[in-house]
């Protein structure tokens, strides 16, 4: 299938008060061009992809002439990203709008493995869904790796962080995109998300007695799409770098 790898485009000004001091992009700029080791953040993920025999062309979206300076002869496409995640996913979308899914990623998890890839893909597509999203169990990820911190969400399964793949179908992009927007505009005021989601969800979701599959049928109540959780046996899939001390624990592992 075809990728989108999300790199930002993201201008920051260090000096905002907006700011969140302790996230890398406020000090150390656009993610996918920071040096880890010997290779750019991206290369990781980019080489993972290009190992894997699932995946046919990728699409790039983010500052176009410093990553065709690092991997224009590894990819398909470079698109000009903008300040706004959903919209570089539409604009990337794109070259493979006519596709029936499309695998979507984040250039910042670059201990991602093909095996953690792949497992995602495969169980992805026996879900057959309209949207696909990867959750990693807390117990996994501090099995392989104890030293991470992750914000989780205790669900009534148990506790999970959210992944950073994504398999979508790009038929249904008109009917995600203004609840996307909205869920990213409210994502720090619960008051304003529970007017979309309601308060009882929100409520079940606080008591950690919510389930895997409510969400799903949410999911598809407000949307009118069919959605659906993967669980991850690969924390990788969940280790982004967010934080400057981040850097560390990857490279230890790279």
């Amino acid at each position: 299938m075809n990728v989108i790898v999300l790199a930002g485009n993201k201008k920051v000004n260090p000096n905002s008060a907006d700011n969140n001091q302790n996230d890398i992009t406020t000090q150390l700029g656009n993610k996918a061009l920071i040096k880890l080791k010997d290779k750019y953040m991206i290369e990781y993920v980019i080489n993972t992809l290009r190992n894997s025999s699932l995946i046919e062309k990728i699409t790039v979206v983010g500052p176009k002439e410093q990553l065709e300076a690092i991997i224009g002869d590894r990819v398909d496409f470079i698109v000009e990203g903008t300040d706004s995640i959903v919209t570089n996913a539409l604009l990337a979308m794109e070259n493979f709008k006519n596709d029936k899914q499309v695998l979507i990623t984040t250039s910042d998890i670059p201990m991602l493995t093909v095996e953690a890839l792949e497992d995602f893909i495969n169980k992805a597509l026996d879900m057959n869904a309209d949207l696909c999203y990867s959750v990693v169990d807390k117990r996994v990820n501090d099995m392989k790796y104890p030293e991470v911190k992750r914000t989780y969400a205790r669900l009534r399964e148990g506790q999970f962080t959210g992944g950073n793949i994504f398999l979508f179908n790009p038929a249904v992009t008109d009917k995600c995109k203004a609840f996307i927007e909205q869920m990213l505009e409210y994502r720090k005021n619960p008051a304003k998300m529970a007017m979309v989601l309601g308060v009882g969800f929100l409520i079940r979701m606080a008591l950690g007695i919510l389930t895997i599959n409510a969400v799903q049928k949410k999911t598809e109540r407000l949307l009118g799409i069919k959605g659906a959780v993967v669980i991850s046996g690969y924390p990788e899939v969940g280790n982004d770098v967010d934080k400057a001390s981040d850097i560390q624990f990857v490279e230890k592992y790279l």
